[in-house]
């Protein structure tokens, strides 16, 4: 096994993958601005036809990662490899890279077709090769009857569809897209996750999505790439973060975690302030059961009321948030501590003040140390 398929298969987790499956590999890339660290040392792969979503808070280096992939910024110290070349130091235009912006940078004065049709040109293509590949890419993105259309008379969302046309267009190597979503309202950008599920599926190109959102990684990716402070706290399936977090910051982030500290016991049980529950016996938090201190993290989801008062903890609602389709609660632990319950609406109603007893399936935990 060479080099590249050495470390493919360590990088995505998978026990072999020939150099052709990995479209862009990084090694020890990092970055430096005076003495202020943007990105420390990290690898990654990103295998091809696979959407990944690099996720992190404001801060995490995600941005500075995407502007070294492009080449607008050069890294520190480290190589990045495209299709197994060298591009650590190619110009931008070398590097065979599609870039969607958050502002999408359409030309205002351009139509549609024009927009579209502008990087062809640029690589002085037929003007039949033009027109084909075009059009091709307004069905692609459903525009096709738009072509003469002026930016200014489309929505946000339909200048996005354009702006990822013009990237698809000349069927570049690595697609970016860079927090494209985030100009967008909310029902425009659920809209759009699924569009841009539907254009990957369909073309089978290499995307890489930036974003800050935690719902839209889930939505749209194959693999999510956790960043926080220059580092990449986790990379894995969305499924994977969510219910498998690998610290403390990770279940924080993505979503609502519910976080209980004590003494794990050798009886299998978590002696905290609240009361001893159960401790999970998978892998990962047997591990965790070694340490002095740690950490049980629950989502609100998985934590019922037990009408029988023989839950694991018990506290007082402090706080009863209906939203449509289901009810959060807040309930605080005798600790002082505060836990997030999800309820179906219909679900019995509880009011402020209500004493609950608490519980959940052991499965459904994990343990961390703390």
């Amino acid at each position: 096994m060479d080099k590249l398929a050495d470390f493919a298969a360590e990088e995505c987790g998978t026990p072999y993958l020939p150099a052709s499956a990995i479209k862009m590999r990084i090694e020890g890339l990092s970055k430096h601005y005076g003495n202020t660290v943007a990105l420390h040392p990290i690898n990654l792969s990103v295998k091809t036809g696979e959407l990944l979503t690099l996720l992190g808070p404001s801060g995490s280096g995600k941005t500075t990662l995407l502007q070294i992939i492009c080449g607008l910024t050069a890294p520190t110290a480290g190589k990045l490899f495209i299709d197994s070349q060298d591009r650590t130091k190619s110009l931008v235009h070398e590097r065979d890279i599609g870039v969607v912006f958050q502002n999408y940078a359409l030309f205002p004065h351009l139509n549609v077709f024009e927009n579209v049709a502008f990087p062809l040109q640029m690589r002085r293509l037929p003007a039949t090769d033009v027109k084909r590949r075009v059009m091709h890419a307004l069905e692609t993105v459903k525009l096709a009857t738009f072509g003469e259309r002026f930016p200014r008379e489309l929505s946000g969302g339909q200048q996005q569809r354009v702006a990822l046309a013009r990237c698809l267009v000349y069927e570049p190597s690595l697609l970016l897209m860079d927090e494209s979503l985030s100009a967008l309202d909310r029902k425009l950008r659920e809209s759009m996750r699924v569009e841009i599920k539907r254009i990957h599926r369909e073309t089978g190109s290499t995307i890489i999505f930036v974003t800050h959102d935690q719902e839209e990684a889930l939505a749209l990716s194959d693999r999510v790439c956790l960043m926080n402070a220059g580092r990449i706290e986790q990379i894995g399936t969305p499924q994977a973060i969510y219910e498998k977090p690998a610290s403390s910051f990770v279940a924080d982030f993505i979503g609502v975690s519910n976080k209980l500290r004590g003494k794990p016991g050798r009886d299998g049980w978590l002696a905290t302030v609240d009361g001893n529950v159960p401790l999970p016996t998978d892998e990962d938090s047997l591990a965790a059961a070694n340490a002095a201190e740690a950490m049980l993290i629950v989502r609100p989801e998985h934590i019922c009321i037990d009408d029988t008062n023989n839950g694991f903890v018990s506290g007082r609602v402090i706080e009863s948030i209906y939203g449509g389709a289901e009810t959060r609660l807040l309930v605080e632990l005798q600790s002082g501590a505060v836990l997030t319950v999800r309820q179906a609406a219909r679900t019995g109603r509880y009011s402020i003040g209500d004493v609950v007893s608490l519980r959940w399936q052991v499965e459904h935990s994990l343990l961390l140390r703390h």
